[in-house]
């Protein structure tokens, strides 16, 4: 079965690869784009942008499998509420919800349809969260200061990363016997000596970086540093195009994590 897919987001940075890749798989079929930008513009043969406010109408129209989201955290809110009650399937890929939107996204999906979250889709992201995880377990015994660093371009709307704020959860939830217990965002000023107690997240906007994680773990007289790279938003979007095809195949209706897809295709 081809898989319908309508994109939000269209003209943006993501929004635009994914497009991208559905158009060079011949297993996915691009069928409704929808931006606040361009609306009207033929985007490929025979796809228009639509308004968002247009988005209800469209896909009772093309009926679509699964949207894709990669607009930003307020409209993604109405665009996944729009989604869930047409029984559209969801892959978003925006960050920078507050706890309240979040519980608003879970409101609207649990029981209603299947869908998958997730700040990064780069596969090798998912497996880079893995390592700092079984790092921070490794090193938690010997007080090791933890601090994320992460690199992004200049149009970044959100700081820190949706990345970045996972990669600090993780190491929260995986350093839990002493030490780590809350997030320090960049530092200036006299801040006094660093605590036992913080994770430091420093967040850089410049030029055309697609984007960098560092996390930086410090003891006595060494320090280990794990790193992810990305050089090019092929990273991301050929992620996003496996969370379709897998979501597609998903019949409960409940919010899937990209760790549960990598483990399902992992074992077969």
């Amino acid at each position: 079965m081809v898989i319908k897919v309508a994109v939000a987001g269209a003209k943006g940075r993501m929004g635009n690869q994914v497009i991208t890749g559905i158009l060079e798989n011949d297993d996915q079929e691009l069928v409704a784009v929808f931006d606040l930008q361009g609306v009207g513009e033929e985007l490929t043969q025979g796809i228009k942008i639509s308004s968002p406010d247009e988005m209800e109408n469209v896909l009772q129209r093309v009926k679509p499998h699964v949207l894709a989201e990669f607009t930003n955290a307020t409209a993604a809110v109405e665009n996944v509420k729009v989604a869930a009650r047409n029984n559209v399937k969801l892959v978003v890929g925006t960050t920078g919800f507050s706890a309240s939107q979040f519980k608003e996204l879970e409101d609207a999906i649990t029981g209603h349809v299947p869908a998958i979250i997730s700040p990064n889709f780069s596969i090798g992201v998912n497996v880079f969260w893995k390592l700092i995880a079984e790092a921070a377990r490794q090193l938690q015994a010997y007080q090791y200061h933890m601090e994320i660093i992460e690199m992004h371009h200049s149009h970044k709307k959100d700081a820190p990363s949706g990345t970045a704020v996972k990669a600090a959860e993780i190491l929260l939830s995986n350093y839990s016997t002493k030490g780590a217990s809350k997030f320090v965002y960049g530092r200036q000023g006299i801040t006094g000596e660093r605590t036992d107690e913080e994770i430091g997240i420093h967040a850089v906007r410049a030029g055309e970086i697609v984007g960098e994680h560092t996390v930086l773990y410090a003891g006595k007289g060494e320090r280990l540093e794990i790193t992810h790279r990305a050089q090019s938003r092929d990273a991301f979007s050929q992620g996003a195009i496996k969370a379709i095809e897998w979501i597609s195949g998903k019949e409960k209706s409940r919010i899937y994590s990209m760790d549960e897809m990598l483990k399902e295709l992992e074992h077969g």
